[in-house]
């Protein structure tokens, strides 16, 4: 009797300890539901998948009706044979795996229904599983999988479960749910699974590592074969196509979906942009599907462009291209190989622009009202400069070293005469031509003011993205765009968005007829300028620009509908391209012209038409500066015309370029230019911001 009332106290004990602890589990509407969340994807502007922002977990969750039904049965064969007869609790299943488990001594098989299993992925991420404490988790589990099969049914209960439960990491990283599964064992959608492999997958939840069968293939496969046979002895499928599927190989097929990608430098791009927007969590997590601006034909003829000029001749090339209707950017294309390096050319490399930045200096005489054909300045090489508002005196020499004489601003923009664009500078004043590249869309903190960034001497560069926004501004009659790569974002929940940031902006800062001179100066310089390989056969406007011993080329311009910069170097140093190619060392007028020439002619398409005739009259007058001919001049060429020399006019030389001012005694290279930047000693991409 003793014996008896003691059991029998010790059973209400274990009653009255099993009753507490489920009253402890707190109600399961107070808890949130944990979302395995849903891996971004990244789109081009045809709707073409780039790939998708990789993260530690990798999860496409899917509608129930997208889910197989044999993958269905075996995860119930294997995982909760009772699953459609219990409500949450499988007592007999409990018991069943009590007596295995104290027969082994040692844990064999568990008591968890596929509900108590879901409850701890979405709830409570409780993975206790020895002593007392595992007792109390199993216990609350219980609870709440009570809770849960009231409020749903089990279709549902069992397509959450197949969309949250991991089946096992491979290369790092984890895959949640049978989408991302299938994908990473078999690189094929989950409704597309045969017999052997849904058996496979639904036999890895309960173990992943151990049966993971990229690790431990014998064991994959004895775990797959008892899922199997499960499936037949509940007469799930028959004996025959149990024993057929058991004598099928793995069939693994593993892949790269989820790292896979297609234009990595703009993707990176993109990426960047999202976490500023976002959050990393949000952005590698938050199922966002992600609508860009890239085109994915002008990327191809962008790479083919630069390969069909560069080949194996050893410079780099980086290529950005804007649509100046709305700023939306249509390719970055770089010959960089991703693989070697991450970091972005077209985007992050900041080098010296050369001549290509006198276009800024003759939009500031246009928006002052400056007449292109009437100002003149003689040039003559070397130009000394004695100012004290701008340090010691400096000389400026023009390419080849020869005097050009006498010019207006047409003429000296057609041979990017250095002599002349210095005058110009000084008189119009360092600070506004630096005021009118930001205007244009040069970031304000890569202009200083100096004298000579009007001929590209800037002290950390610019990159190929800025030279395309502000040409483009030129291009669009005026208005300043915002590079934009972002269309729309859409949430798991169907609702779109688009950040203030990523909406189309647009801002005047020059009448049209200002942009409509030098649209046409600028196609002069193609025509018989210093950009002659760049021709189309089709109307086109651009500047060529090479630095300091050859170090850097660009050719930057437009057409009606589209603004390119094309950049041309060594993107870790300072190389000197000295080679000979086209009869000559590498400047804008060879590589750059003609890679930019060779891809637009790829790019316009059927439309060859005309640039669009100004609204906006453009008034202008002759410009007397104190460095213009026709006014006092310190460099002793006055408006007398009898104590004013006969200079000779040098013919320009043939294909010409110009250089970003000498440096040694003749220039002062710390208060006028310093070396371009060059990319970071490491593979991250750092995190860029070209946005004016």
């Amino acid at each position: 009797m003793v014996v008896l009332v003691g059991v029998g106290i010790a059973g209400l004990s274990v009653v009255g300890w099993v009753v507490s602890t489920a009253a402890s589990a707190p109600a399961l509407t107070t808890l949130k539901e944990r979302d395995p969340g849903s891996n971004t994807e990244v789109l081009a502007a045809d709707g073409t998948r780039l790939g998708f922002i990789s993260a530690d977990e990798l999860s496409r969750p899917i509608e129930g009706s997208r889910l197989p039904k044999l993958l269905k049965d075996a995860t119930v064969a294997i995982e909760d044979e009772r699953f459609y007869n219990h409500e949450g609790v499988d007592y007999e299943g409990i018991i069943r795996a009590a007596v295995k488990n104290f027969m082994s001594q040692e844990t064999v098989e568990g008591g968890s229904t596929l509900t108590m299993q879901l409850v701890k992925n979405l709830y409570t991420a409780d993975r206790t599983r020895e002593g007392l404490a595992g007792y109390q988790r199993k216990i609350r589990e219980a609870k709440l999988a009570e809770e849960l099969e009231n409020e749903h049914s089990k279709e549902w209960i069992l397509n959450k479960y197949l969309n949250t439960t991991p089946y096992g990491t491979v290369g790092g990283q984890t895959a949640i749910g049978a989408e991302a599964a299938a994908r990473v064992y078999f690189n094929k959608r989950a409704k597309q699974l045969d017999l052997h492999e849904a058996a496979l997958l639904a036999g890895l939840p309960q173990a992943p590592s151990a049966y993971s069968p990229i690790k431990s293939g014998p064991a994959a496969k004895r775990r797959r074969n008892q899922v199997l046979a499960k499936m037949a002895e509940l007469d799930l499928v028959t004996d025959q196509q149990a024993r057929a599927a058991m004598r099928r190989g793995l069939d693994l097929n593993p892949s790269d979906y989820f790292s896979r990608r297609r234009e990595s430098y703009f993707f990176d791009y993109v990426k960047d942009e999202l976490i500023k927007e976002y959050g990393p969590k949000t952005v590698k997590l938050g199922g966002l599907v992600v609508h860009t601006t890239i085109d994915l034909d002008m990327q191809r003829k962008a790479r083919d462009a630069i390969a069909s000029q560069l080949g194996d001749a050893g410079p780099s090339s980086a290529l950005v291209t804007i649509n100046p209707r709305n700023g939306y950017i249509l390719a970055m294309a770089s010959s960089g190989d991703y693989a070697d390096s991450k970091f972005n050319l077209a985007a992050q490399g900041e080098r010296q622009p050369g001549s290509a930045f006198k276009t800024m200096a003759l939009m500031t005489a246009l928006r002052n009202g400056v007449s292109p054909t009437g100002t003149r300045y003689t040039s003559v090489s070397p130009t000394r400069i004695d100012d004290p508002r701008f340090g010691p005196p400096f000389e400026v020499k023009t390419y080849g070293g020869t005097s050009g004489g006498n010019m207006n601003l047409v003429e000296a923009t057609v041979r990017s005469d250095n002599s002349v664009f210095i005058q110009l500078a000084l008189d119009l004043g360092p600070d506004k031509v630096a005021d009118t590249a930001v205007d244009m869309g040069i970031r304000r903190e890569h202009v200083k003011g100096y004298p000579a960034e009007s001929l590209g001497g800037l002290e950390e560069g610019v990159s190929p993205l800025e030279m395309a926004t502000a040409y483009g501004t030129i291009a669009s009659g005026g208005y300043r765009n915002r590079p934009t790569a972002i269309t729309k974002v859409t949430f798991p929940d169907g609702e779109s968005h688009l950040p203030r940031r990523w909406k189309v902006r647009r801002t005047k800062v020059f009448e049209d007829g200002m942009t409509y001179e030098a649209t046409k100066i600028l196609e002069q310089n193609i025509q018989r300028g210093t950009g002659g390989r760049a021709a189309t056969g089709c109307p086109a406007a651009g500047k060529t620009g090479t630095t300091d011993s050859n170090t850097d080329a660009w050719f930057a311009g437009f057409t009606p509908r589209l603004a390119t910069a094309v950049w041309v170097g060594y993107p870790n140093d300072r190389t000197e391209m000295h080679t000979l190619f086209f009869g000559g060392p590498v400047d804008g007028g060879t590589f750059p012209a003609a890679i930019w020439g060779t891809y637009m002619k790829s790019v316009i398409g059927n439309f060859c038409g005309s640039f669009r005739q100004p609204k906006e009259a453009f008034a202008s007058s002759p410009f007397f500066g104190e460095y213009a001919s026709t006014g006092d001049s310190r460099l002793g060429y006055g408006s007398d015309e009898e104590e004013t020399p006969e200079v000779p006019v040098a013919p320009a030389p043939e294909a010409p370029e110009d250089t970003a001012p000498s440096g040694g005694t003749e220039f002062d290279p710390e208060q006028y230019e310093s070396a371009p930047q060059g990319p970071p000693d490491t593979e991250a991409a750092p995190e860029g911001g070209t946005t004016p």
